[in-house]
């Protein structure tokens, strides 16, 4: 019996011995509940977002995606995608997948970059929970501010 013979006995046992504990200590148990519900919230998005992307990577060749977001597109490209990511509401989890994806498909770093730092830095969608804790001033301000963060750090 090699490696897999041994990985395959230990996850078993470990199994076999969460299970013992299920039924043994119940309310112990409720962190994997918490976990189960997380995991069946986030899933949806996480779905929506890569089938989304795959069928852009699907549709558009590397050509195309590198003449909008590739490296030759320049400051545009950056514009482009500082814009895109500051009116997404994309989750960390997803965008960074994505994002790699992207790259693969012939888009530029510095795009990326803007799409990413925009993306998790400034909140078009959420505005109105910011004006409601943050007020107007200071809510436009962090926006405007994490926006043109991207173009600053080139």
């Amino acid at each position: 019996m090699g490696n897999c013979g041994f990985i395959y006995i230990v996850r078993g046992g470990s199994i076999a011995s969460d299970i013992i504990i299920f039924k043994r200590q119940k309310e112990k148990y409720f962190v994997f509940k918490k976990a189960w519900k997380t995991f069946e919230n986030i899933l949806p998005q996480f779905l929506a977002v890569l089938l989304l992307v795959g069928v852009l990577l699907a549709v558009l060749d590397a050509e195309a995606i590198t003449k909008v977001i590739g490296a030759e597109s320049g400051w545009l490209g950056v514009l482009f995608s500082a814009v895109v990511g500051a009116i997404t509401l994309i989750p960390g989890f997803v965008a960074f997948p994505m994002a790699a994806m992207l790259l693969k498909g012939g888009a530029g770093y510095m795009q990326i970059g803007a799409f990413v730092s925009a993306l998790m830095m400034v909140g078009v969608v959420t505005l109105p929970v910011e004006f409601k804790y943050f007020g107007r001033k200071l809510a436009v301000l962090r926006n405007l501010l994490a926006f043109v963060f991207p173009f600053l750090s080139r």
